[in-house]
């Protein structure tokens, strides 16, 4: 992180109850310094969002007065990281989304922490499908799940308003979503309806839409893997983004965009819908300078068979170049900065707390990583400081639990979203791309790198 003035919020006073957690819950560093370095906020990021980091580094550093915290900025896409991966750039604590896990773990880029995740007190808490994304064939553990969510219809309330929409009636079906996409490009001349397309994140999205409408990217039958993008949900998808594109004019012009991108366009207001994960909130407000009463969430509609909401995560792991001390260190953080939040109750409010004070997010829309009533409890906790508008978020919250989820791909995830997101670009760009085609050489070429292992 860049240097930054130490002008640290309240909530230090509360050292003492963290120093106790970080003594009764984790496994010891050993009596000799050490210094860690972990990643931070994404670049770009308010000066508030840094100063509210800045403070909890200061607080675990107070109760662990044998580590030091450096802090790395850091955004995680699938170019960069690989870039970061093979060049030896990622810091000893960093995040990744669940669909990485698993191959990171096979290819031996990660470090085993087994032991010292078993020695936390509530390391047989978490819901099992959720730690299996962050363990190995072997049943070790390569990381912490961190935090999950579900996708959902990510929508600007003020472009529903100026459309002459009711913004606390957002669609709940895949043809109200075009018809107000419509509406919205036709009478403010904004993009109605966005879609990812580039840098994996058009092939994540594509997933979503599929798994509404009861399709599966992949198919796994005992070992074996199937790669099956040509299910008809994909199609049905890409048949309703070419309507959207072709028929109606509703997608805007830019046609390459990915998480970044989008977020930026939606956060200045150019969008009025995309689907993305739960958890946006945090970035559109820390990055792209969102104001909240402009924001609304609903869930995506579901349509047919099988259908499901895709859900996601993000997984905090150590690099496989730490040493002991430094895993234990790292270890450490992870379960004061990611974990205690969503256990105990005094760092949960003092984490709130922290972060409500610098006007960070508090109360972002989540799935449980444990179960759904150590989750609520969580939320109880710190009711007094969300400020996340709530009734903004409740079209996705009063729905999320009752839908089915469905996991992302497991073999060759980014590959095959790269793969993916050339279809997405050429639905997009051409009006007579033939899907059946695109979406057939896609299985040839990513089954093929599923059959290499």
């Amino acid at each position: 992180m860049k240097s930054r003035s130490k002008a640290l919020i309240a909530g230090i006073a509360a050292i003492g109850v963290i120093a106790s957690l970080a003594a009764c819950s984790t496994p010891a560093a050993g009596d000799g310094k050490v210094t860690i370095t972990v990643v931070s906020l994404i670049p770009g990021s308010d000066q508030s969002a840094f100063d509210a980091f800045d403070a909890q580094v200061a607080q675990f550093e107070k109760a662990n007065p044998n580590i030091t915290v450096k802090s790395q900025e850091y955004e995680w896409t699938g170019p960069t990281f690989a870039a970061q991966l093979a060049g030896g750039t990622l810091p000893d604590v960093f995040t990744i989304p669940f669909t990485d896990g698993k191959t990171l773990i096979e290819n031996g880029q990660l470090a085993d922490i087994t032991d010292l995740v078993n020695g936390l007190d509530y390391s047989s808490k978490f819901n099992p499908n959720v730690l299996s994304q962050a363990q190995g064939t072997d049943g070790k553990i390569y990381g912490l799940p961190t935090a999950a969510y579900g996708n959902g219809l990510q929508y600007n309330r003020a472009i529903f308003t100026a459309a002459g929409l009711d913004p606390d009636k957002p669609p709940t079906t895949w043809a109200e979503v075009r018809a107000d996409a419509k509406i919205i490009a036709d009478k403010t001349g904004l993009t109605g309806f966005a879609q990812m397309a580039a840098s994996n994140t058009g092939g994540w999205q594509l997933a979503v839409g599929s798994a509404t409408r009861g399709g599966r990217l992949e198919v796994k039958n005992g070992d074996s893997v199937t790669v099956t993008a040509d299910n008809a949900g994909t199609k049905a998808t890409l048949e309703y983004l070419k309507a959207l594109r072709w028929e109606d004019n509703s997608m805007g012009a830019n046609f390459l965009l990915d998480w970044g991108t989008i977020n930026q366009a939606f956060g200045a207001g150019q969008i009025g819908m995309y689907t993305s994960g739960s958890d946006i909130f945090t970035n559109l407000v820390q990055s792209q300078a969102m104001d909240p009463a402009n924001y609304g969430l609903a869930s995506l509609p579901l349509e047919g068979k099988d259908a499901g909401v895709l859900a996601g995560g993000t997984i905090a792991t150590v690099n496989i170049k730490a040493t002991d001390a430094v895993k234990a260190a790292a270890v450490k953080w992870i379960d004061f900065y990611y974990m205690q939040k969503l256990l105990n109750k005094d760092a949960a409010i003092l984490d709130a707390k922290t972060l409500s004070e610098a006007n960070q997010p508090v109360g972002v829309p989540a799935l449980p990583i444990f179960d759904k009533a150590t989750l609520t409890q969580s939320q109880e906790w710190i009711k007094d400081y969300i400020n996340v508008p709530q009734n903004q978020v409740s079209f996705f919250l009063d729905n999320i639990f009752d839908q089915p989820t469905v996991a992302e791909p497991i073999s060759h995830t980014q590959e095959l979203y790269a793969a993916l997101d050339v279809v997405v670009q050429s639905v997009l760009t051409d009006p007579n791309a033939d899907i059946d085609a695109l979406l057939k050489q896609v299985n040839t070429d990513v089954q093929a790198l599923v059959d290499a292992g």
